[in-house]
């Protein structure tokens, strides 16, 4: 990965959609307040609070007990699942070749270099084909959420590995992370377009409930400017997953596409958000740090 990505995304802060339930000390606002951390309210003191939390010397001049709050920090584990699936792997030749995949995999690392910089623990799982070395389930290849040095780049070597293929599943992997982390999908989503459920249904559905027991959703939406823009010689679609797949592309066949793929990206997004996730469109050829900042700030 490019040394320039990580210093584009250096200065880059990404703070917690809510109050994090953490209690390991970090950078974001957390869920619990304790005696520690930054002075925020007294309360008056109830059956069961811990006595270390009394003011001793606001008991002395008022002869009442109350105990001191504090805003506490806490860390986020962060966790990118990348789709390493064969439709990643467009476009298959020419100068943009595999632009979604290095577009997904550049992403990945300067979110987890942004999140790293904060101090939080980073971790990624690979949706990939089956092979030597993949972990449980599906081909996918996992580095648990670490915030030691190094860590960066441990996930950008798994991600080097890789070459996307076949159609593996990304909802077990979102299934697995660990409950209460800040969960990054990364993936053109092209299981959805067929409408027919299946992972895409369970994908969300694992999002829904991530999302519901306190965690972060973030779905990140990896568009090659071919699939947005049809090349011109191009006569006939090949769906990379299902080879035996193919429309021809005559004028009203371009057009059906584009009011289609148009259509269905933004009930793709919709559904996204009513799964609680914060949806970000990216285009292959968008320059990746740009891509971060973006996906950082929540923007569309």
């Amino acid at each position: 990965m490019a040394p320039s990505l990580l210093d584009a995304v250096r200065a880059l802060r990404w703070p917690a959609r809510a109050r994090v339930p953490g209690v390991l000390p970090g950078s974001h606002p957390a869920r619990l307040r304790g005696p520690g951390g930054e002075f925020s309210e007294y309360r008056a003191y109830r059956q069961g609070d811990d006595p270390r939390r009394i003011d001793w010397r606001l008991l002395a001049r008022s002869d009442r007990a109350f105990v001191r709050l504090a805003d506490d920090h806490a860390l986020l584990p962060t966790v990118c699942v990348v789709d390493a699936s064969a439709s990643m792997a467009f476009p298959a030749d020419g100068p943009a070749r595999h632009a979604k995949w290095h577009q997904a995999a550049a992403v990945a690392v300067g979110l987890a270099a942004v999140a790293h910089g904060a101090g939080d623990p980073v971790g990624l799982t690979i949706a990939a084909p089956d092979g030597p070395g993949a972990g449980p389930g599906a081909g996918a290849r996992s580095l648990p959420p670490r915030s030691r040095r190094g860590v960066v780049a441990e996930l950008t070597a798994a991600l080097s590995a890789v070459a996307p293929g076949g159609s593996p599943p990304l909802a077990p992997a979102a299934a697995r992370a660990p409950a209460r982390c800040r969960l990054v999908l990364i993936s053109d989503f092209l299981g959805d377009a067929d409408g027919a459920g299946g992972d895409a249904a369970a994908l969300r559905r694992a999002a829904a409930a991530h999302a519901a027991a306190g965690g972060e959703v973030y779905a990140v939406h990896v568009v090659a400017a071919e699939e947005l823009e049809l090349p011109r010689g191009l006569a006939v679609a090949v769906d990379p997953e299902a080879p035996r797949l193919r429309r021809p592309l005559d004028a009203s066949g371009r057009a059906a596409y584009a009011r289609a793929f148009a259509a269905w990206r933004d009930d793709l997004a919709r559904a996204w958000r009513d799964a609680g996730a914060a949806y970000t469109l990216v285009r292959a050829d968008e320059p990746p740090a740009h891509a971060v900042r973006r996906v950082v700030r929540g923007a569309a």
